[in-house]
Parts: structure tokens; C-alpha cells; sequence
């Protein structure tokens, strides 16, 4: 590669898409006129509007080279933190087991009790 970084299209000197579900991320290195660096990061859902039609909501946030290192550590505190305290959930699979091997109270309710 060149000492001269070449851009896409849109700007971009690197792109990376990340799908989680019914997300998906992209991280974007783009460069300001000044040479410098930065970093965008857009979430990405797909909507479906009134008419039945869909569209891209989309959210992005710009994150700066003098930023980096305080955004990474609030970032890994908090995951650090959602691993340490969050509940834990039982994860459904498609063939109809769960993941988890505790059973919960909730299946021996009856339809019939619903309506009492």
C-alpha cells in the first residue's frame, strides 16, 4: 500500500460491517480535509413504515482520535459491568429448547387461569 490512503466513494478509508440480529453496525474510518482521522458509528435497523413499506432507521455518533482511549475505557467498564450484574435470561432456540437448564414457574400456567 501507498504512503497515500485511498477513500471509497463516500469518503471512507476503512469500513467495517458488523450484524447482530436484526442490527447491524458499521464502523467507519473517514479522514477530515485536515488529514486527521476520526471514527463513525451507525446502528442500523430496518423499519416498516405506515404504508407497508421499509426503511433504514439509522443513528450515528462521531468519535474523535483525542476521545478514543476515554470512550474504549467507559465503553469496557459498562460491559464489564453488564456481564458482572445483569439477570440472567433463558435463550429460546428455533427447535423449541431452552438453553438454560433451570426450569421456570411461568410454564406451569394454564390458558384457563388467564382468564380468571
Amino acid at each position: 500500500m501507498s504512503d497515500e490512503v485511498e477513500k471509497n466513494d463516500r469518503g471512507d478509508l476503512f469500513s467495517k460491517a458488523v450484524r447482530a440480529g436484526k442490527r447491524t453496525y458499521f464502523f467507519d474510518v473517514k479522514s477530515t480535509k485536515g488529514s486527521e482521522y476520526y471514527l463513525t458509528i451507525t446502528e442500523s435497523k430496518k423499519r416498516f413504515g405506515p404504508d407497508g413499506k421499509f426503511f433504514y432507521e439509522k443513528h450515528k455518533i462521531f468519535l474523535y482520535k483525542e476521545d478514543f482511549e476515554k470512550f474504549a475505557d467507559g465503553f469496557a467498564e459498562a460491559i464489564e459491568y453488564i456481564k458482572e450484574y445483569s439477570p440472567v435470561i433463558e435463550n429460546h432456540h428455533s427447535d423449541g429448547e431452552n438453553s438454560s437448564a433451570s426450569t421456570s414457574s411461568s410454564s406451569d400456567v394454564s390458558f384457563e387461569d388467564l382468564g380468571n
